[in-house]
């Protein structure tokens, strides 16, 4: 689940917070980037877990009603939605059961706010077309849930407050996180039952080591770097550059003379991304163009073995 794209985020909000954090203390700034990629991780869970929390307050009202009913001789109430098999699939995931135990997370504390989305839920007309829709096929159940999350789960003011609380990364990571949590979805299969498998918390072995290598580059050859970009601005005052956009170009600079592998306009077109993020809205052009600079100067002069693709057409 955690990418290069992710892992760049963190980096940057942590070199970032490394500059404004005095005592600068790179082995603890390490471990907090690793810690922080990790809660991500737990996010991820943790959303999914939202599913079966509501799937288990549904079926609580669920059966509040048909003891209603049966008392009052009245129509049963309809259980296609607690009934629904992604759902209790999900609900026995051994992945997701085995990471809430060992990180004791729980929705339980927030069984209020669990019933408030239940109440969103059932007034939303996805789920009313659902619950009067014949089609009972596991790939309906599925298609529910992720219309769902995308509508009433994904963009949620209320539930960014509520994971802010919780943990101060989260609310920064809940943007990525549900596009996983999506991802995920739409990858379970029926035949899979609760050995499905829920993305790994690295995309690949590799990743977390490239994290580390990534920030240590950028934090201890950081005169070097600011250097490079001193030189290339010649025409600007480095001194008034936005702060965060010397901290985003320093981060690429590190990464294209730290991973051969990596093509230059790769690295260039992710940090001019983070850039319009994270800076002003100026800086994904400057960037970009102090960046190539940058990246033909250190070529010419044999400091970076890289070739340089033909640029290409971007709005900024």
């Amino acid at each position: 689940m955690i990418n290069r794209e992710l892992i760049r985020i963190k980096i940057v909000q942590l070199t970032y917070a490394y500059y404004q954090n005095g005592s600068k203390n790179l082995t603890k700034a390490e471990n907090e980037l690793i810690y922080s990629l990790s809660m991500a991780y737990s996010l991820y869970n943790y959303m999914l877990m939202l599913i079966v929390a509501i799937s288990r307050e549904m079926g609580h009202r669920v059966e509040v009603a048909t003891t209603r009913a049966e008392r009052e001789g009245t129509k049963l109430p309809n259980t296609k939605f607690v009934d629904n098999k992604f759902a209790r699939q999900l609900e026995e995931n051994l992945m997701l059961l085995d990471f809430a135990d060992e990180q004791k997370l729980s929705w339980a504390d927030d069984i209020e706010f669990v019933r408030k989305l239940c109440s969103i839920i059932e007034q939303s007309q996805i789920y009313q077309d659902y619950m009067a829709d014949e089609d009972d096929s596991y790939e309906a159940d599925r298609e529910v849930w992720r219309k769902l999350y995308k509508a009433i789960i994904q963009d949620n003011p209320d539930l960014d407050a509520l994971l802010e609380e919780k943990s101060l990364y989260w609310n920064d990571d809940k943007e990525v996180v549900d596009t996983f949590v999506l991802k995920t979805i739409k990858r379970f299969e029926m035949v899979n039952g609760k050995k499905q498998e829920l993305l790994p918390e690295y995309d690949d072995e590799e990743d977390k080591a490239f994290a580390c290598k990534l920030f240590r580059a950028t934090i201890l050859n950081c005169n070097q770097y600011q250097r490079y970009m001193s030189d290339a601005s010649r025409n600007w005052d480095f001194s008034r550059l936005a702060y965060m956009d010397v901290v985003i170009m320093q981060i690429a600079i590190a990464e294209m003379m730290t991973f051969p592998n990596i093509p230059i306009s790769v690295t260039i077109n992710e940090y001019v991304d983070l850039a319009k993020l994270y800076s002003t809205s100026k800086s994904g052009g400057y960037i970009n163009g102090m960046l190539d600079t940058i990246a033909r100067f250190l070529i010419d002069c044999g400091e970076l073995h890289k070739a340089i693709d033909p640029p290409k057409p971007r709005k900024f």
